[in-house]
């Protein structure tokens, strides 16, 4: 097994793991709701993606969830 010849000091460990670091996500802005998400993914609020929809985001809510996304979105294109 291999065992260290010298001791590393706290300051030269830093060094050598400066680079080891979260970073943080790159957010784009969705064109239609304007929500911060991740790049090439359908947006999670309206299921919109590069301007078409391709999930309907609306099939799986109840009745009153329903009418309040409905709200929200239509005041969203509306404010644009």
């Amino acid at each position: 097994m291999g065992v260290p010849k010298w001791h590393r000091s706290k300051s030269r460990q830093g060094q050598r793991r400066m680079h080891i670091f979260l970073k943080a996500p790159k957010l784009q802005t969705c064109p239609k709701c304007a929500k911060a998400l991740l790049p090439h993914i359908t947006c999670p609020n309206c299921g919109y993606y590069k301007g078409v929809q391709v999930k309907d985001v609306l099939a799986k809510l109840t009745k009153k969830e329903r009418k309040v996304k409905e709200k929200e979105l239509k005041s969203k294109e509306h404010g644009k």
